[in-house]
């Protein structure tokens, strides 16, 4: 680990140990979660220097706002700062693999629900912490395929099939009747024209070529149309998954009343888990970042400000991804929660590559 890291921000760099004081500080109060004196960490260190010298370390990295004196007692806390320090610039050491993740996930579940809800199980049990984890949604939906078919002399089955293989279909009602040769035939002008759009390719334009060659069947091709725009547009419902929601009242710093009825809601709260769904942050070097750590007041539901949120994409290939999230006290350990995600997500990535 560099000596002299600078800053999120840029502007001061702290020192060989300085950092090792301030690691010292945020894994004693991970472990214990009380405030940490100068005379822990000079037992646990191998700084080899006086209480009163870390004192004065402490102090300074109390100036800077790496930590806080929550009382007026010598002992102190990681503050936000500090915790984003850590997040930041002590973990880029390789993540050992997590031995105790469990081989359940790897038996081929039949349903995706009960596949993901086996996830969010499994990474409450591993991490002691609050577990989510969202079905996954389409980011492209494009067509791939749209299929007619005759229901009764007055009734059409559109039928259309999105990237990722996601089936959905409408029933519309024509006025006139359709044998199997016309059906056929508009098949394959659809599908001529709209096969590998997406639903802002579909202009006026496009639709009135459609038009030109229906043959009398205008009429038909701005119903078919609309159907195919209200299909791809919608929505299913949004699924997460929660599990260990009451593993968070096991620290004291989040079992008080109001905040243990404020995190329960929240966890019931299916808009409000929704929040924590956000694209992700470009890192420094403009890639992709495969796991954002939200620190107390950078969470995006102001109702966690006590809490440290993880969350981690998942992909299954075809446009489709959805979001696994670990929440925990501002003390969670980081470290555990991160390689927790990663095997998970190495795991989901070998079950649908193998599907």
């Amino acid at each position: 680990m560099s000596a002299n890291k600078t800053e999120r921000g840029g502007q001061v760099e702290l020192d060989e140990r300085k950092i090792k004081i301030l690691n010292s500080i945020i894994q004693t109060y991970l472990i214990t979660g009380e405030p940490v004196g100068s005379r822990t960490i000079s037992k646990y260190t191998d700084l080899n220097l006086s209480s009163a010298t870390i004192r004065n370390e402490m102090s300074d990295l109390e100036d800077l706002g790496y930590i806080i004196q929550p009382h007026t007692s010598a002992g102190r806390i990681p503050s936000d700062k500090g915790y984003r320090f850590y997040v930041d610039n002590m973990m880029k050491e390789k993540i050992a693999e997590v031995d105790e993740m469990k081989e359940v996930i790897l038996d081929r579940a039949d349903k995706l629900d009960h596949l993901l809800k086996n996830v969010a199980k499994l990474l409450a049990a591993n991490t002691n912490y609050a577990t989510m984890i969202s079905s996954p949604k389409n980011k492209r939906n494009k067509l791939k395929f749209i299929q007619l078919s005759r229901v009764t002399d007055n009734q059409l089955l559109v039928i259309v099939m999105l990237e990722g293989n996601l089936i959905k279909n409408k029933l519309i009602e024509v006025d006139d009747p359709f044998n199997e040769e016309e059906v056929a035939k508009l098949n394959i002008l659809l599908n001529t024209y709209l096969q590998g759009l997406n639903l802002q390719e579909i202009n006026m334009e496009l639709i009135q070529r459609m038009k030109s060659q229906a043959e009398g069947y205008g009429q038909v091709i701005s119903n078919i149309i609309d159907a195919v725009a209200i299909l791809i547009q919608e929505e299913d419902d949004l699924e997460i998954y929660t599990s260990g929601t009451t593993n968070l009242l096991k620290y004291p710093e989040l079992g008080d009343r109001e905040k243990a009825s404020e995190l329960l809601y929240m966890m019931e709260e299916k808009q409000t888990l929704g929040e924590l769904i956000v694209d992700q942050q470009d890192s420094e070097d403009g890639t992709k970042n495969p796991i954002q750590i939200y620190i107390g007041s950078e969470a995006p539901v102001s109702t966690m400000k006590d809490c440290s949120i993880v969350t981690a994409k998942y992909e299954l290939g075809d446009g489709y991804e959805g979001t696994i999230g670990i929440i925990g006290p501002k003390r969670m350990d980081y470290k555990k929660v991160v390689g927790n995600l990663q095997t998970m997500m190495n795991q989901l990535d070998d079950i649908f590559k193998n599907k």
